[in-house]
């Protein structure tokens, strides 16, 4: 088969198609054919020599695709050769097939297209573990996204809404607030001309975000503790902003706060099958009603993947990058 591989890390250019051995199907895994696959930062991080896959995984990136399954490993039940699927990945993504555990596979959603469903599976399982599941967003709560245009923002916008929250987003530029507004997005915030701890505290009457998903990390470790509502939590899911800050811990016992930090690629098998398991029954008939949609900017030929890995790191996109084989 052939796969995007990295040779050596460095920029886009290192991204390169080649022949390589086909993957091989262990017991409780299925072998998908590939259709899509989607970019993600842990892509570029990795491309860069920055995020290694977990032992065992693929070494080719891609944390998520789309394809049908064409043959079906021991111990494996409730699929069948054939079946259109999308599915979570620890890498692997960036070629024609890969060998995926049965726990991490998604039917595509009645009314999808095949291709799309790429856009997904990564989206999806890290807004829903890590808003929901861990940081317990509630109906009529407020939810701050930093990033608010990126995949993992536009998902977490529709989500939250879909559930009864307000959200705020931060995002750069007049442009990429409007498409955050269709979404739903009710708070927005140009993280380049405001500050989002003001406009947000102008914007709840003092009261704050009661859960905040955060892409940066260090950068804004200190003002995301401050935008807290009394008894809210930060969810911190990137690091494009610093790994090291300080953070004072009265400011947070005052508020009764929480700050938590996740990762999902190198969690246990066990745990990305809960996390798969609870968006098929939480989010999948959502998505099949129409009240979710994939946000989808480009789709790029699987060979052309560093053309879509610069306009990633560009920023100037909404949404998703796909590539298809």
């Amino acid at each position: 088969m052939h796969a995007i591989t990295i040779e050596q890390p460095g920029g886009p250019e290192a991204l390169v198609w080649a022949d390589v051995p086909d993957p091989v199907v262990g017991d409780g895994e299925v072998l998908v054919e590939v259709a899509a696959s989607a970019v993600n930062r842990a892509d570029v991080l990795q491309r860069q020599g920055f995020y290694n896959p977990p032992p065992g995984a693929s070494p080719h990136p891609g944390l998520e695709c789309s394809g049908r399954i064409s043959s079906i490993g021991p111990g494996v039940s409730g699929w069948s050769v054939g079946d259109e699927v999308c599915a979570l990945l620890a890498g692997g993504g960036y070629a024609q097939k890969v060998a995926v555990p049965a726990g991490q596979l998604l039917p595509v959603p009645a009314g999808l297209d095949l291709v799309t469903a790429a856009a997904l599976p990564e989206v999806v399982c890290t807004v829903w573990s890590n808003v929901f599941m861990v940081a317990g967003l509630r109906p009529g709560e407020t939810l701050l996204v930093h990033g608010g245009s990126s995949g993992i923002g536009t998902m977490a916008i529709q989500l939250a809404k879909a559930v009864g929250a307000r959200v705020a987003v931060t995002a750069g530029g007049k442009e990429k607030l409007a498409r955050c507004a269709e979404l739903g997005a009710d708070i927005l915030i140009d993280y380049r001309e405001q500050d989002f701890v003001e406009e947000l505290r102008a914007a709840t009457d003092g009261v704050g975000a009661d859960v905040i998903l955060d892409i940066m990390g260090a950068k804004y470790l200190t003002r995301n503790v401050d935008a807290l509502a009394v008894n809210g939590r930060l969810a911190i899911i990137g690091l494009q902003g610093g790994v090291k800050a300080e953070l004072n811990l009265a400011t947070l016992l005052a508020k009764r706060a929480a700050v938590t930090a996740t990762t999902l690629r190198a969690r246990p098998l066990e745990e990305k099958a809960a996390i798969v398991a609870a968006v098929r029954e939480h989010v999948w008939p959502l998505v099949e009603a129409g009240r979710i949609q994939p946000v989808v900017h480009a789709t790029y030929p699987m060979p052309e993947a560093a053309e879509a890995h610069r306009v990633l790191e560009s920023s100037t996109h909404v949404g998703k990058l796909l590539l298809t084989t």
